[in-house]
C-alpha cells in the first residue's frame, strides 16, 4: 500500500474535523459524570485500556499475524472509541452519556499512550531487521494538534454558540461516518488488486477480536453489576474503535501503510457486527423477557 494524499492530507484534515465535531457535543458535564457515576467509568476505562489491548495481543499471537500487520492490530486496539461508538450507542437503546463520557476520558489519554505503547510493541514484535523508530515526542504533539485541541475549540465553540453547536451535532456525526467510509473507499480503491489479500491476511483477525471484544465488554459490566444500558456502551466503547485515528497513526505518522491493513478490515467490520450486538442485546426486552432486577441498586 503506498502512502499517498490520501493519508498525508486527507486523513489528518478529516480527523481535525470529525474531532472538533466530538467537542461541538461535548459540555463539562461529561467529563464529570466522571465523578457521579465512577464506578461505570471506571470498568469503561480498564476494559477500553487494559483488557482491549490484552484482547489484541492474544488475537495477533493466535492468527500468527506478521510483525508488522501485528502492530497494526495493536495500534487499533490502542485507540478509543469516537463519534461511531456512540452513534451506535444510541441505536442500540445504550446509555449515550456515558458512551461520550468514555469516548471524551480516554481520547484525552491516547495521544499520550498511543506512542509509547507502539514503540513498546515494535521492539516486542519487530525483529531489527524489521523495526523502526518511532519519535515518541513528535508523534505525542502530532496527536495532541490533531486531537485534543480540536476538540477543545469544539467545546468552546458549544460554549459561546449553543444554538448553532445543537444544529451542527447531527450533521457532524452523520460526516464522522461517511469521511471514514470515504477514506477506506480510497484506500480499497487503489489498492483493489490486493484488498483479497489484505482481508485474507487480517479480516478473521479483525473480526475475532470486534466480537470478542464486544462481547466481553458488555459481559464484564454485566458481571460488575452495571446496568445493562450501561454494560451496552461499556461493550461498544471497547469494540468499535476510531478506525480514523488508527489510519492515521499507522499510514500518517509512522508511514506505514501495511500497518493500515488491520484498521481498514476492523473498520468494515465492526458497522456490521456493531449493528447484529445492538440487534441481539435488545431481543430479551423485544420479547417482554426482564431481566432480574437488582434490589441493591433499585433501593
Amino acid at each position: 500500500m503506498e502512502v499517498d494524499f490520501l493519508t498525508q492530507v486527507v486523513l489528518p484534515l478529516s480527523l481535525f474535523l470529525i474531532m472538533l465535531g466530538m467537542g461541538l457535543s461535548l459540555t463539562a458535564a461529561d467529563f464529570t459524570h466522571v465523578l457521579k457515576d465512577p464506578k461505570a467509568v471506571a470498568i469503561g476505562v480498564v476494559c477500553q485500556m487494559i483488557m482491549l489491548p490484552v484482547m489484541g495481543f492474544v488475537v495477533a499471537k493466535v492468527f500468527s499475524l506478521s510483525p508488522e500487520l501485528a502492530v497494526g492490530l495493536m495500534i487499533l486496539a490502542f485507540c478509543p472509541g469516537g463519534a461511531t461508538s456512540n452513534m451506535i450507542t444510541y441505536l442500540s437503546r445504550g446509555d449515550v452519556a456515558l458512551s461520550i463520557s468514555l469516548t471524551a476520558v480516554v481520547s484525552l489519554v491516547t495521544p499520550f499512550t498511543i506512542p509509547l505503547l507502539t514503540a513498546f510493541m515494535m521492539t516486542m514484535l519487530m525483529d531489527q531487521s524489521q523495526a523502526f523508530s518511532i519519535p515518541i515526542v513528535k508523534t505525542i504533539l502530532q496527536l495532541i494538534v490533531i486531537s485534543i485541541v480540536p476538540v477543545a475549540i469544539g467545546m468552546i465553540i458549544h460554549n459561546k454558540f449553543p444554538v448553532f453547536s445543537a444544529r451542527a451535532e447531527k450533521p457532524v456525526k452523520v460526516f464522522s461516518v461517511l469521511i471514514l467510509f470515504i477514506i477506506i473507499a480510497g484506500i480499497v480503491a487503489k489498492n483493489w488488486d490486493n484488498m483479497a489479500g489484505f482481508f485474507v491476511q487480517t479480516g478473521a483477525a479483525s473480526l475475532s477480536l470486534n466480537i470478542l471484544t464486544l462481547t466481553l465488554g458488555y459481559w464484564t459490566a454485566k458481571l460488575c453489576r452495571l446496568e445493562k444500558r450501561e454494560a451496552i456502551s461499556i461493550g461498544i466503547e471497547v469494540g468499535i474503535q476510531n478506525g480514523t485515528l488508527a489510519l492515521l497513526v499507522a499510514g500518517t505518522l509512522l508511514g506505514n501503510t501495511v500497518m493500515t491493513i488491520p484498521a481498514v478490515t476492523y473498520s468494515l467490520l465492526m458497522f456490521i457486527t456493531g449493528g447484529v450486538f445492538g440487534w441481539l442485546v435488545n431481543q430479551r426486552s423485544k420479547w417482554g423477557i426482564n431481566e432480574p432486577i437488582d434490589f441493591k441498586r433499585s433501593s
